[in-house]
């Protein structure tokens, strides 16, 4: 999973483009840049967080009124800056591209591209291949009446050919802002705009907390195959392109988005207290009496807390977080989220110390991180230790941008018994798939890391080839 934002302004986007992005830093820590457009492209890109790649002097030169960022979260190809977005492209016209998200058949449209327009591509960066088919399906219209209708015609190819999950934003020099989202919409892309005296701007982000903080409205989100394109008149234009059956990823709602952030119209913190109190109902079916409810911060703080408040039981903030510490399950190696996972959390001792615990986490993926854990609160003297997971167990690779792309990797793999002997707890709790899936009937939803009904049917041929790669660059 990975933070993009697109922005085309009236005045200068650079200071714009900076804010908005270090809004998306939950998103990727792997790498990040920016590249803006006035008569070339300029293009500032680093391994690391914002903080880390960008100063006064490389964001002095980023000078133009359309631009990119992005955040990057490596799933496919490896953490090599060559992997770090932007990309950009010199014909036709000058083509700079952002993503979020995964094409399953990478290889397969390598090989054709090289076979039928002679690209080679240089990265192991699914983007190569959106920017390239892109660039390709371009080239073959008449380039001097280039408009709304042969972009959405190469957005169209784009969605026929690549399969996978993946939100676009691209800047076409002399021409326009454009936005595209995959035929199933598994990844979010929100669309934003802002009224100044000439009228209105317009926007693209990865989230709608975002355009909060840069005083943006939400417009709404991009629907299943929707391209939007913003031409240099500042006229809107929208299409579904190619669109299949819904199926937006259940875990933007989990884990990835920002609990202040509207996605699918729905508040993010709002649909964690509903799947807090679900949980709750476990408790109380397994005959468990904890004396308080703790969270492992910051993702499950609102599943936690309307799980105490349903049990009538105190909420503590029972682990102090080092906030300097990135998120450890979007970490790229296992080597780094157990080396982060030992320096993120210390125990509150005095809170913990002889108490009977709920503690409460978004998932549980590999265990890493909750076996860390569970040890320091038995450490700190916790009586009792029930661990609550708010996703039902993680049984299936994720192929759409989500770094779940080694199956034995998963613990929820294993029998729950088992699970619970490996984290070391007292009672181990999963919410429930069936119960998840009734707060979202007719939502058009993707559960394939639960359940192994995969949205896009071609996935299970290609994932072999996934976890050779993810294995190869862990």
């Amino acid at each position: 999973m990975c933070g993009i934002i697109g922005l085309m302004s009236k005045g200068q986007v650079i200071e714009d483009l900076l804010f908005g992005l270090t809004t998306l830093q939950h998103r990727g820590q792997t790498a990040c840049g920016i590249v803006t457009f006035d008569d070339v492209f300029h293009c500032v890109k680093g391994l690391g967080v914002i903080s880390q790649v960008f100063n006064d002097e490389n964001l002095a030169a980023m000078s133009g009124n359309i631009g990119l960022g992005h955040v990057r979260y490596a799933t496919q190809g490896s953490s090599a800056l060559v992997n770090a977005q932007p990309l950009t492209t010199n014909f036709p016209f000058g083509i700079a591209m952002i993503h979020n998200g995964n094409i399953v058949n990478f290889n397969e449209v390598r090989k054709s591209l090289y076979e039928e327009n002679h690209i080679l591509i240089e990265t192991t960066n699914d983007l190569e291949l959106l920017l390239n088919t892109f660039s390709a399906e371009l080239i073959k219209k008449d380039l001097n009446s280039i408009g709304a209708r042969e972009i959405f015609e190469a957005v169209t190819t784009i969605q026929n050919k690549l399969l996978g999950g993946y939100a676009v934003i691209t800047t076409i020099a002399k021409h326009g802002l454009l936005a595209f989202v995959d035929p199933n919409g598994l990844r979010p892309l929100v669309l934003g705009r802002k009224y100044t005296g000439d009228g209105y701007e317009y926007g693209f982000a990865s989230e709608s907390s975002t355009f909060d903080y840069l005083g943006y409205e939400v417009v709404d989100s991009l629907k299943p195959g929707e391209a939007v394109y913003i031409d240099l008149g500042n006229t809107l234009h929208r299409q579904i392109c190619v669109s299949r059956k819904k199926s937006f990823c259940i875990f933007e709602w989990i884990y990835f988005s920002r609990e202040d952030s509207i996605v699918q119209n729905k508040l993010v913190a709002d649909e964690r207290m509903q799947m807090g109190r679900l949980l709750a109902k476990k408790i109380v079916e397994r005959g468990l009496k904890p004396d308080i409810a703790i969270d492992i911060p910051t993702s499950a703080y609102f599943f936690a807390n309307a799980l105490a408040e349903e049990l009538k039981i105190p909420y503590r903030r029972g682990l102090a977080k080092n906030n300097h510490i990135g998120r450890s399950f979007i970490l790229s190696t296992q080597k780094e989220r157990e080396t982060t996972a030992r320096l993120k959390l210390n125990p509150i001792k005095g809170i913990v110390q002889g108490k009977k615990i709920v503690i409460v986490d978004d998932s549980i993926v590999r265990g890493t991180t909750s076996k860390h854990i569970v040890g320091l609160l038995r450490k700190a003297g916790a009586k009792e230790i029930y661990f609550v997971s708010a996703a039902p167990p993680i049984k299936h690779p994720c192929m759409y941008g989500i770094d779940m792309a080694i199956a034995d990797e998963l613990i929820g793999r294993r029998p729950l018994q088992e699970i619970q002997e490996y984290l070391g707890v007292d009672a181990l709790i999963y919410q429930s798939i069936d119960e998840l899936k009734s707060l979202y009937r007719g939502e058009g939803l993707c559960y394939a890391c639960f359940d192994g009904v995969y949205p896009v049917a071609e996935s299970k041929n290609f994932l072999n080839e996934i976890e050779n790669e993810r294995k190869k660059n862990c």
